[in-house]
């Protein structure tokens, strides 16, 4: 039993990253195959709203059930969102400002703390 939910949960995990490689490789389609219009602006950004609420309590539940070192690894793979977040906004004619003073900041800050935790 253990182990066929292991291999669920790696699957979920799979399909998780390819549905969101499906946003950044086909948008069109995928934001369709989501069930919103293409141009949608506040159903993005309630996405984005919702992703970074489940980031924040996904960093506590790991804290929780797996303490300060799977906190600190949690974090520094999860900088891998603000270092996107910055590409996007240069990618879209955001400032570097923004892009380094938010999100470069915010994916430092993860790695200089997460570091701290993991290797404590």
């Amino acid at each position: 039993m253990h182990v066929t939910a292991l291999v669920i949960a790696v699957l979920v995990c799979v399909g998780i990253i390819g549905l969101g490689a499906r946003f950044l490789l086909a948008p069109r389609p995928a934001v369709i195959g989501f069930g919103v219009a293409p141009d949608s602006l506040r159903a993005m950004t309630e996405a984005k709203g919702v992703r970074d609420i489940t980031s924040g309590v996904l960093l506590l539940v790991v804290w929780a059930a797996a303490g300060p070192v799977a906190l600190g690894w949690f974090m520094v793979a999860v900088a891998l969102t603000p270092v996107a977040d910055a590409l996007i906004v240069l990618g879209n004619g955001g400032k570097l400002s923004t892009a380094l003073g938010v999100h470069g900041l915010t994916a430092a800050v993860l790695v200089a703390a997460g570091l701290v935790l993991a290797l404590a």
